[in-house]
């Protein structure tokens, strides 16, 4: 059963993103098609990274006892992919956050709504 707990904590952590974003409305729960085009586009893009680090012999799979063992590609463990879902949606968490903190919301389809003062011709 150790042999699942990074893999836990992973799930876990995912766990509290999509909390976040669902309270907060920062990613998903805002433009949910766009947002999974992203997010996968975002793992996609690690993935290659990953790949290409692979090739090279610079990235190379580290196994400790808290890994499953399973591996997705010759030296890419299953936990990869799922640290990498998580920090692509810690990203957009944190851009959502961001912007709702600058005052930036958008809306369902994902428009940013006008201000009172850029409509009346008062940003500058």
């Amino acid at each position: 059963m150790i042999g699942f707990s990074y893999l836990a904590v992973l799930l876990v952590s995912i766990t509290g993103m999509v909390v976040l974003d669902r309270r907060f409305r920062l990613f998903f729960w805002v433009a949910p098609a766009r947002a999974a085009m992203v997010l996968l586009l975002g793992v996609s893009v690690f993935l290659l990274w990953d790949g290409f680090g692979i090739l090279l012999g610079v990235f190379f799979r580290g196994q400790t006892e808290f890994m499953t063992g399973v591996l997705l590609a010759p030296e890419l463990p299953l936990e990869e992919l799922f640290f990498l879902v998580l920090l692509s949606y810690l990203t957009m968490n944190v851009y959502g956050g961001l912007r709702h903190v600058l005052g930036e919301d958008v809306t369902d389809d994902g428009a940013v709504p006008a201000r009172a003062a850029d409509v009346a011709g008062g940003a500058r």
